[in-house]
């Protein structure tokens, strides 16, 4: 039940890692073919033929790889939202699970039987806080940008 979530925690976080790294190569990318096809335009005016050729070649396959990682971006998040989704169906994450489990739960009213019940209530509040704060920021948003 722990494990569930911190595989949980370990999956949403290597998802970020690699969508960032992936629009991260995009934008490297997209400069670098912007950059030949500057200095394509450039030795154009400069010089009518010689390396114009070669330029445009360069610019052709920054720009194919840009494509790419901008295809695998996409593809990436596609499926992110689908898992998302899955999950938002009935799939209960691993948090959900333990909060659920009648064994969990002994375990804590026995707990605040122990310690008593003043001195756990600021510590409930506390405890409450954090997890409907947490709750929300895994939230999705509402309207995905396409």
């Amino acid at each position: 039940m722990l494990q569930k979530f911190i595989d949980d925690l370990r999956e949403t976080a290597g998802n970020g890692l690699r969508l960032t790294s992936l629009a991260a190569a995009v934008a490297l990318c997209l400069f670098i073919t912007t950059a030949f096809l500057c200095a394509a335009a450039f030795v154009f005016v400069l010089e009518r033929y010689g390396l114009l050729e070669a330029c445009f070649a360069g610019a052709a396959a920054f720009f194919a790889a840009t494509l790419v990682a901008a295809a695998c971006y996409a593809l990436r998040k596609r499926k992110i939202l689908r898992q998302a989704e899955a999950a938002k169906a009935g799939i209960k994450s691993g948090m959900q699970a333990a909060l659920t489990d009648p064994m969990t739960l002994a375990v804590g009213l026995q707990i605040v039987r122990t310690i008593g019940v003043r001195r756990m209530l600021p510590l409930l509040a506390v405890g409450g806080l954090a997890l409907g704060l947490w709750a929300n920021s895994r939230r999705p948003p509402a309207d995905p940008p396409e």
